[in-house]
C-alpha cells in the first residue's frame, strides 16, 4: 500500500504503526510519529493501524546547542 511520510510517497506492506517502525529500521529510541497531525505515544504503535492514503510525520530527536 502506498502511504505519505513526511510529504513522501512511501510503499509499505505494514499494517501498524510499530510495523512500519520495524520494516523500516527504526530507533527504539528518539523517533515521534503523528498521523493526521495527531501525535501517536509509542506505547500505542502497537494497536495503531495504518491503511492506504495515511499521512504520517516523523520526527527524530537531535542533540545539540
Amino acid at each position: 500500500m502506498e502511504i505519505t511520510i513526511n510529504n513522501k510517497p512511501v510503499t509499505t506492506a505494514a499494517t501498524t504503526l510499530s510495523g512500519l517502525a520495524a520494516e523500516m529500521a527504526l530507533p527504539a529510541k528518539g523517533i515521534a510519529i503523528a498521523i493526521n497531525n495527531k501525535m501517536i505515544p509509542r506505547t500505542e504503535w502497537e494497536v495503531t493501524d495504518i491503511s492506504e492514503g495515511t499521512h504520517l510525520v516523523m520526527i527524530k530527536a537531535a542533540c545539540g546547542g
